[in-house]
């Protein structure tokens, strides 16, 4: 902030007279900069600055790398770094072989084609006697991938190695799935209403949508799922198609192509036909027509997510028909066009097995090999709905010769929604490090992660797919909670390469987002790192699903009993009776734990050997079964319950530590949220712990802290 003269004055002369501290007035922040700020590093760095930008092209994407990176180095330079048409001292090149002859020149043709279309490559050398740094890539949106990522290293202090940088995707298709309703609404969305304005579409486009494909262009993301997975066929209409057709032209220069979820039965529901039936010859034609229809409004357009016979919504079983033959008649409605079927695996029939984590594998494994081959299955992280801790699910390392893809929720259903802080990357980190077995022998076998299984590498397929379920809105911070972009930008970074470190993309989120003071940055990461364990205790300890209230999902309600549907009642998970606690799916129970390769069905099968973070997933423990603690059952419940809330408290008291270091508007109101987690931690022991005491008949021990019910 620069000050008057008057101002000035007036604070040399208070330092002079009294000798008072006065604090410069900090710049005022909402959250909507996200991790784009570029705000000048106070710690310093050993970088080189940057005296010139030498671009060549002039795509509409390479026009906006070159904003970005005027925008960028301003901000963490102080200085603005002009455009030149020559190499000089401290310039930045960047560019594509076709696009910048002083590119095509340095002979980098074959490495850049190793790369692929959205790889890049960035070295800092001497071009004619000058030191110069240069961004290249086969494509213009490399080329923009390759210069966010080099502001990237600068807004956190790193310098270009001097090896030089290569770098391209792991997994081809890089996904944020918007559950976003047409009249404005988002199912699970805690951050105000549709981004997408769908009323106003297509005569005016919210300027916001650029800022939204910019964001995503940072983190390498290039797809993007418009509309809830409980579609409404009136999507695919020509008004609609029109207003797809106006975003999908604005996003396209970030490098971002737009799918869409279809409804099933969009032929029969919108009236030209009496029958959605896969089988049938009308409904194949019918698919057809529409899909060229789309492409003929948006060329690159990526394709259909389907939720098929799931929860309602209409699907191939009506028919009698499975689930291959209605995501293979999709397929081939697009695949002459170059698009992709993804195919949910979130379904459960009552009638296929009484435990509902057993169904989706029940009903898609016996099609594995039947799949076309634009067609992707996708499965959530487990088996059964985006609970704070579950195992992975079986479908990855399951599923041989059909393409799996992963569905991660960014928006926090299960994790206090926009209220509570819990940074998920951790989350993600112990899911896709997850040792499958699919090949191999027994303990000895490594290399079949989740990961593998996601990039395509554990079976050699050449196309794969990641998606997050986006927890973005209107809400001028975009996500509600300001701490809750963090998982955003966890979530794009892991779907660039699923093997990053989450904590060490906490810190590049920390650092750009907040600043480079060292205490707020610890302070920051400390709070990320101890959020989700914190949470799984104060609510889902030691493997417990499902135990939320009905609808909402926010708090923790374990005897909720649901009419509806069995299956959707707390009671049926966590089956609370006088002998225990906890889903017995041994070999002795409802069998899940051989859904999985050995050595895991040995592993989970038995009760000593069982990781304690899947123990009450696995097994009805005893209340006064031995834990490796020593306690007993009963009593690490209460401790972990207690472990919790205290975590809670901890946590907003660092926070109020960094007062004078933080903005004052975000400082409010993550001030604000963590006082709110810290009262719900209390209130979600005092109801779960209530509700199990009934059964386990046991007082709750002193030095849990708990009150007694």
């Amino acid at each position: 902030m620069t000050l008057s003269r008057p101002s000035a004055i007036l604070l040399g002369l208070v330092s002079l007279l009294g000798g008072a501290h006065v604090k410069a007035e900090m710049k005022v922040e909402d959250g909507y900069e996200l991790w784009l700020r570029y705000a000048p590093r106070t710690q310093k760095t050993s970088t080189a600055r940057i005296a010139s930008l030498v671009m060549q092209g002039e795509s509409k994407t390479e026009q906006i790398a070159l904003a970005e990176l005027q925008r960028g180095l301003a901000g963490l330079q102080g200085a603005d770094v002009p455009r030149s048409h020559a190499v000089g001292n401290g310039s930045l090149l960047v560019g594509t072989p076709n696009s910048s002859p002083l590119v095509a020149a340095l002979g980098w043709g074959h490495e850049l084609a190793r790369l692929g279309p959205e790889g890049f490559a960035i070295r800092s050398l001497t071009l004619h006697g000058r030191r110069a740094t240069v961004i290249a890539s086969q494509s213009a949106v490399g080329c923009l991938y390759g210069s966010f990522h080099l502001l990237r290293l600068l807004a956190t202090g790193q310098a270009v190695p001097k090896r030089g940088i290569a770098e391209k995707p792991r997994i081809r298709r890089r996904l944020l799935n918007h559950w976003d309703n047409l009249d404005g609404t988002i199912e699970r969305g805690y951050a105000g209403q549709s981004l997408w304005r769908w009323d106003e579409l297509p005569q005016k486009m919210d300027a916001r949508i650029a800022d939204y494909g910019r964001a995503n262009a940072s983190l390498g993301l290039n797809g993007a799922v418009l509309n809830n997975v409980n579609a409404s066929p009136e999507i695919l209409t020509g008004a609609y198609l029109a207003k797809v057709a106006a975003l999908a032209d604005v996003l396209r220069p970030y490098g971002i192509r737009v799918y869409l979820s279809a409804n099933f039965a969009a032929p029969k529901a919108l009236g030209d036909l009496a029958t959605a039936d896969p089988l049938d010859p009308a409904v194949a034609a019918w698919w057809k027509k529409k899909a060229q229809e789309i492409y003929d409004l948006i060329p690159d357009f990526g394709g259909y997510l389907v939720k098929a016979n799931s929860e309602g919504q209409p699907g191939p079983f009506d028919y009698g028909r499975s689930h291959a033959d209605g995501a293979n008649m999709l397929a081939d409605s697009l695949a002459p066009l170059g698009g992709v079927v993804i195919w949910r695996a979130f379904v459960y029939q009552a009638g296929v097995d009484y435990d509902r984590i057993k169904r989706a594998y029940l009903e898609i494994m016996p099609h594995d090999g039947e799949f076309r081959s634009n067609v992707f299955v996708q499965a959530k992280n487990g088996p059964l709905d985006f609970q704070v801790r579950e195992p992975f699910h079986p479908l990855f390392g399951g599923l041989a010769k059909t393409k799996v893809a992963v569905e991660l929720q960014i928006t926090q259903e299960y994790f206090g929604h926009s209220t509570h802080l819990v940074y998920l990357g951790q989350l993600w980190h112990e899911f896709l490090t997850a040792e499958t077995y699919a090949k191999g022998t027994g303990s000895k076998a490594t290399g079949s992660t989740v990961a593998a299984a996601v990039d395509g590498t554990l079976f050699s397929h050449t196309d794969s797919l990641i998606a997050g379920v986006a927890n973005t809105g209107s809400d001028r911070n975009w996500c509600g909670h300001p701490f809750a972009a963090a998982n955003w930008y966890a979530f794009g970074r892991l779907a660039w390469n699923p093997l990053l470190d989450p904590d060490d993309l906490a810190r590049e989120w920390v650092l750009q987002t907040w600043g480079s003071d060292p205490r707020v940055v610890e302070t920051s990461l400390d709070l990320m790192k101890r959020s989700w364990p914190a949470f799984i205790d104060y609510d889902s300890p030691l493997g417990l699903a499902g135990v939320y209230e009905k609808d909402l999902h926010y708090a923790p309600d374990p005897g909720m009993v649901d009419a509806r549907h069995e299956d959707w009642s707390a009671s049926y998970f966590n089956r609370a009776d006088a002998a225990g606690l906890g889903f017995d799916r041994t070999r002795k129970g409802s069998g899940a734990v051989d859904q999985y390769h050995a050595p895991l069905p040995d592993l989970f099968d038995d009760i000593d050997r069982c990781p304690e973070k899947f123990l009450l997933w696995f097994h009805h423990v005893p209340w006064d079964h031995r834990l490796k603690s020593g306690r007993t059952l009963w009593d690490e419940l209460c401790l972990r319950y207690e472990r919790g809330v205290r975590e809670a408290a901890a946590m907003k008291a660092q926070w109020e530590g960094l007062k004078s270091r933080v903005d004052p508007e975000r400082y409010r109101v993550v001030l604000e949220k963590l006082s709110q987690q810290a009262e719900d931690a209390k209130a979600w022991r005092e109801k779960s712990l209530g509700y199990f005491r009934q059964f386990s008949g046991r007082p709750i021990p002193a030095a849990s802290g708990a009150e007694r019910p």
